[in-house]
């Protein structure tokens, strides 16, 4: 018998998740299915952590089920990177998504194709946007633009910075003294001996 999970969720707590597990439940026994678990989330589905849904997946790292279950695909996230990552972690501890409504079964080759194509839209819209930050970096620099944080690190400090090394004195605590990091004065130290 297929060990599996429900997971169920509602955005605010005016809602109720209990249509959710029933349904889910009877599926559960029309497959002839053992329910070993049900989680239970009220919050947003934009988010990326929320505590039952944390908790089922380190019940899934631990394969407590084989099958995670669920109404619907907006039930696990709204944001399809969120739940692209979330099938890709199932995935690689060999867990099944089952989500009722939109029929997608990962254990079947249909629901797999449905995911690997999700997954290739996916990381196409991912190098899409690299390639556009990346052009737009390379654009300010062409126009001259500075780019990272400023500097603390202005002649003058400089020269009380090598000043104190002179002195024997640490390079944590000078760092901290004028905001900069440790590498930074090695990185002067290797450049001036």
């Amino acid at each position: 018998m297929k060990r599996v999970c429900i997971y169920a969720r509602v955005s605010t707590d005016k809602q109720s998740t209990d249509r959710q597990v029933e349904q889910l439940r009877e599926i559960a026994k029309n497959h002839e299915w053992e329910v070993v678990s049900e989680f239970v989330d009220v919050c947003s589905g934009a988010k990326t952590s929320r505590p039952n849904f944390d908790q089922m997946m380190i019940d899934a790292f631990s394969r407590k089920f084989e099958t995670v279950m669920c109404l619907e695909l907006s039930r696990i996230g709204r944001n399809t990177k969120h739940l692209l990552d979330t099938v890709e972690k199932l995935n690689e501890k060999r867990i099944d998504l089952y989500i009722h409504n939109q029929q997608i079964d990962t254990s079947t080759p249909s629901g797999k194709l449905f995911f690997t194509v999700a997954s290739a839209f996916s990381n196409f819209e991912r190098d899409l946007i690299r390639e556009r930050v990346v052009s737009g970096l390379q654009n300010a620099k062409k126009k001259g633009k500075v780019l990272g944080r400023r500097s603390n690190l202005t002649h003058d400090v400089k020269i009380q910075i090598e000043q104190l090394r002179k002195e024997g004195i640490g390079i944590k605590k000078i760092a901290k003294q004028f905001h900069v990091a440790p590498n930074t004065i090695r990185k002067m130290h290797l450049i001036s001996s």
